[in-house]
């Protein structure tokens, strides 16, 4: 393992499917834990969660077919010695069922238990086909159609990302959803070399909205897991890069 790069923003390794939860149970309980001394006691952050069944992903095959000479001679007697060609197998990983917890943030307004808003962190599953995405863009629309306010923040780059119309292409976002203002919403574009920008938590209209320190959290996170152990900094991360990513993190 080397020493970490002075990464601007997102740090690209923690995206690694097997870090990644660790990040963002870390991040969403980093974020109740900031905001409650800021909103209570009007307001309470707290923390909720899905849990649904999915399919782990089809494996690639590890190897490919050959041939191998097996010699039956202990099978058979000697006199009739022959020799069989035996195929060896390809490995490969078959679907089975798993169960998937992902949590999100809660504002709730005291004096009424309402919801005033959803914070919502994106998970690999929340961004390919599968029960993963399904059950989030659900959960979303209901969000949508609803007078809750959304902050959907995605810190992935691989997958599908959720539906928007407009915007700039870019490697992550945080989509602010007022729903006084729906359909339209504000949203914060950034690559990989860009600082991870900070953004104001909707609350209900007259009240002093907390600014969020995304990027403080996600150090937080990491910091309390002790994720630069897990990671070999020698190595390409994974989701890979493209080829101007990876060039831009060599001379990084």
């Amino acid at each position: 393992m080397t020493d970490k790069p002075p990464f601007p923003g997102m740090n690209p390794y923690s995206e690694h499917p097997a870090l990644w939860p660790e990040i963002h149970h870390g991040a969403i309980s980093s974020l109740m834990r900031v905001l409650n001394p800021q909103i209570t006691p009007k307001y309470r952050a707290a923390l909720d969660q899905r849990v649904y069944m999915d399919t782990l992903l089809v494996g690639i095959p590890e190897s490919t077919v050959t041939q191998q000479s097996l010699s039956t001679e202990a099978l058979i007697p000697a006199s009739a010695l022959r020799s069989a060609v035996v195929s060896i197998p390809e490995r490969v990983t078959v679907p089975m069922l798993e169960e998937v917890t992902e949590r999100y943030l809660e504002i709730r307004e005291i004096k009424t238990q309402r919801v005033i808003t959803v914070v919502e962190l994106l998970s690999p599953k929340n961004k390919r086909s599968g029960e993963g995405r399904k059950q989030y863009l659900r959960k979303r629309q209901s969000l949508l159609n609803s007078q809750t306010h959304l902050v959907e923040i995605d810190l992935l780059r691989a997958g599908v990302p959720m539906p928007v119309e407009g915007g700039n292409k870019s490697d992550y976002q945080i989509l602010v959803s007022r729903a006084q203002e729906r359909p339209g919403a504000e949203r914060y574009p950034f690559n990989l070399q860009d600082p991870i920008p900070c953004f104001l938590l909707p609350l209900q209209p007259g009240d002093e909205e907390p600014i969020i320190d995304l990027a403080q959290l996600i150090v937080q996170a990491s910091e309390e897991a002790a994720i630069d152990l897990a990671i070999d900094y020698t190595q390409p991360p994974t989701p890979a890069l493209s080829a101007e990513h990876a060039a831009w993190l060599k001379n990084l």
